[in-house]
């Protein structure tokens, strides 16, 4: 084990492997902003505009400066990725950091959430010493809250800083490595998932301990998969019942681990000190803002419905049209329902998550957390049927009545669509028009010239039209989506920021650059007027370094949690749904997890910028999804049973046959035509209808007894049922001893500046680059 010590707060971490030790430390960063120096290019205003945003951006900058040193903040400005861009550099003082652990731990107190000490307490900060992410946290909301919450409010695009586009945090370099390291070479349950928190906050080790913990609940039904796709009967109804009660389990076993983790890490009721949004309204009537709520069912419904038709209108062409036509280019043709997929889902997708986002906006929450949970209800709704609504019309539509559905797209073809095709193709080009044939009679080549007809273009023949049905569908889009879709978007996490990060580079001439600041060699950025000799006012070679890697962090996207969930319950959504399809389903998303933590680890190092430390005890509205995704699977799951299970099991089954006569409806063995689907749509009905009721009886009967079994005695119930009554008897004990309220109090040492770096604080160059736009004009 090797002693680790924080660069940034000074704490102490034990990590197995090489330690990596630094001749010269960096300075202590902890929040950057990046500041537009003009707001538009230069090019396109004339001089006497860019004269005015550089007033402008002067008037802000120094606002900036201001606002953050009157704070009691340390704040330099440097150049960034650019002359149009500023980096301010902020440090916050260890008698700063100790008035803002203070005052969070009055406010927890007010508000009930669980302590080990009182905040007045000498000993508070030696007996819990503040992490990294709470360091990064506490400074991060003072500097981006409202006044009316105790913050600076300097908040990026608002109106009054709208030339700060953001406010980020440097990563830690030595812990990424170490981080990723555990991660490649170790077993998943090595990695020490505090350790996480301590450098990412709650939001993102919460994250992980879920995707650990559904990692490992996964080997139970990747084991029954194996033993029923190679023992087992298809569609087992004994593997559909197991894999319903595995997902009820795991729901509400995960609903209870949540709790445990909020009370062991004192965050059980965060969501009542969180910090107001920016934008909230406090004097908004309530019936206003449910009103703005229910405003946007209608446009969501709206979306829903585009998306349907768009998905099943692909369908159809994908899984009968292209297969019955037979004319000029049909395996070109073959390839247009993945073109049109393309061409327009992503769009659409994206138009949806704009206006969602703008609603969410317009609902006023007053936190961040019910409005990221609004959002992610809203975003996730239109994913999920993305996700899953290829594989209900598979399993309902295409493989049940399939061959209905083919002479009923036959009879249209021929009806009316085949002419107009025709119609069209006989206006292009001549070799669209005719169809070339060679006869064999007599030895001579003829060429023989035939019209195009309905009958040239699409397939006639019933029979032959019934083959082209594919049985194994189902299982082959249960492959796609759980084998070849997680290849391809591990690869757009990982593989594909890097070759967007060197064509970018290539581009600006800066050579290939991997993106964390750390790895080959590079073109270094270099100004006209920065000091390149070894003289008093040089800059050395190690605070350029530093710089370097503070530039190539901006450049980085910011990093999302909400798509990592996403991902997780969508794939749980594919095996708890559709994996009665094909049992290997688990098995798969078993081996993908594997890899996934590794490279949601190794994104978060090295791909995005670092996260912004979080409180919060819950995964938010992810929990929901499960428990809908777990009621929707036990419909699907009966659905599918009845369906599907061998011809054994099943009396009176229906089968589709060809009428010889030449008549456009299918007939049915055993039943009367429509009399027939009518009667299996209604008792398919009824079994989910059924399954359903069985799975609220289910639930509530594990609930239960996870509820005796986990949570009753345990020694966070213990611990939170006590902590209310335990803080007031120390509060009390505290003020008859007399203890100062605001007394300062000792913490693990922060590494203070070194001499090597006491003229970084000195220089700002802020100023003289918003100078110097001006002068260039």
């Amino acid at each position: 084990m090797a002693n680790f010590r924080d660069k940034r707060t000074g704490i102490n971490h034990n990590y197995s492997g090489k330690t990596y030790k630094r001749l010269v430390m960096p300075p202590q960063v902890d929040v950057v902003l990046v500041f537009r120096a003009t707001p538009t290019k230069p090019t396109t205003l004339s001089k006497e505009q860019v004269r005015q945003n550089a007033a402008k951006a002067e008037r802000q900058y120094t606002a900036l400066i201001d606002t953050l040193t009157r704070a009691g903040l340390k704040a330099v400005g440097r150049r960034g990725e650019n002359q149009d861009q500023l980096l301010v550099l902020v440090t916050c003082p260890h008698d700063i950091l100790v008035k803002l652990v203070h005052c969070e731990r009055h406010s927890d107190f007010l508000y009930g959430l669980p302590m080990s000490k009182l905040p007045s307490a000498e000993t508070d900060l030696d007996t819990a010493p503040l992490s990294t992410a709470d360091r990064i946290r506490l400074v991060h909301a003072y500097i981006t809250s409202t006044p009316q919450d105790g913050g600076l409010g300097i908040i990026p695009e608002c109106k009054e800083w709208d030339l700060v586009s953001s406010v980020m945090v440097l990563h830690d370099h030595e812990f990424n490595d170490h981080w990723i390291r555990l991660w490649t070479r170790h077993r998943i349950a090595s990695v020490q998932l505090e350790k996480i928190r301590d450098q990412f906050g709650d939001s993102v080790a919460l994250y992980f301990f879920f995707l650990t913990a559904y990692t490992r609940a996964l080997i139970f039904p990747a084991g029954l998969g194996v033993a029923f796709y190679f023992f087992g009967t298809p569609y087992s109804a004994l593997y559909s019942s197991l894999l319903l009660v595995w997902s009820i389990v795991f729901v509400e076993w995960w609903r209870l681990q949540e709790r445990i983790l909020s009370v062991r890490w004192c965050t059980r009721g965060s969501f009542r000190v969180e910090k107001r949004r920016a934008d909230y309204i406090p004097s908004f009537p309530w019936w206003k803002k449910e009103t703005r709520k229910m405003a946007s069912v209608p446009v969501i419904l709206l979306f829903a419905s585009v998306l349907a038709v768009v998905l099943t209108g692909i369908f159809v062409l994908e899984a009968f049209v292209t297969q019955l036509y037979k004319g000029p280019g049909h395996r070109i043709v073959a390839f247009s329902p993945t073109l049109l997929f393309m061409a327009l889902v992503p769009k659409l997708l994206e138009m949806y998550k704009t206006h969602a986002k703008r609603f969410t906006d317009w609902e006023n929450h007053a936190h961040q957390s019910s409005h990221a949970s609004s959002l992610s209800t809203k975003v996730f709704t239109l994913s999920a049927m993305n996700a899953y609504l290829g594989l209900a019309l598979s399993a309902f539509v295409y493989v049940p009545f399939g061959e209905s559905v083919m002479h009923f797209v036959q009879y249209h073809l021929f009806s009316s669509g085949a002419h107009h095709a025709a119609a069209i193709l006989e206006r292009l080009n001549i070799n669209f028009n005719e169809t070339v044939k060679f006869g064999s009679g007599g030895g001579r080549g003829e060429k023989v010239v035939e019209k195009v007809t309905a009958h040239s273009l699409f397939e006639a023949d019933r029979a032959n039209a019934r083959r082209k049905l594919n049985p194994s569908r189902l299982q082959e889009q249960m492959f796609a989506f759980t084998v070849t879709n997680q290849v391809v978007n591990n690869f757009m996490e990982i593989g594909l920021p890097y070759v967007l990060r060197a064509v970018e580079s290539f581009r600006a001439g800066k050579g290939f650059r991997n993106g964390n600041g750390k790895g080959g060699k590079k073109k270094r950025v270099a100004f006209e007027d920065e000091p390149t000799g070894q003289g008093q006012d040089a800059r050395t070679k190690e605070e350029r370094e530093f710089l370097e890697t503070v530039r190539s962090e901006v450049s980085l996207p910011e990093y999302e949690v909400f798509e990592d969930y996403g991902e997780m319950v969508t794939q749980f959504g594919y095996v708890a749904l559709w994996s009665t399809i094909w049992p290997l389903a688990p098995v798969m998303a078993l081996l993908n997890n594997y890899i996934e933590a590794r490279s949601d680890a190794f994104k978060i190092a090295v791909h995005t910028r670092r996260p912004i430390p979080v409180r919060t005890d819950t995964i938010g509205p992810w929990l929901e999804s499960l428990s809908f995704l777990t009621w929707l699977s036990a419909l699907t799951n009966s659905a599918l049973v009845y369906l599907f299970r061998p011809p054994d099991h099943v009396h009176g089954e229906m089968t589709t046959v060809m009428n010889t006569e030449g008549d456009r409806l299918p007939e049915h063995s055993g039943y009367n035509g429509i009399a027939a689907t009518k009667e299996l749509l209604i008792s398919a009905l009824l079994i989910a209808l059924l399954a359903s009721h069985a799975f609220l009886l289910l639930r509530t009967a594990v609930r239960r007894i996870l509820e005796l079994a986990i949570w009753r005695g345990s020694k966070e119930m213990k611990e939170a049922e006590q902590v209310e009554r335990e803080i007031k008897e120390k509060y009390l004990e505290q003020c008859s001893t007399g203890a100062a309220e605001g007394e300062a109090v000792k913490r693990e040492p922060v590494i203070q500046d070194k001499e090597d770096w006491s003229s970084f604080w000195t220089v700002d160059e802020g100023l003289e680059e918003i100078q110097k736009s001006v002068k260039d004009v």
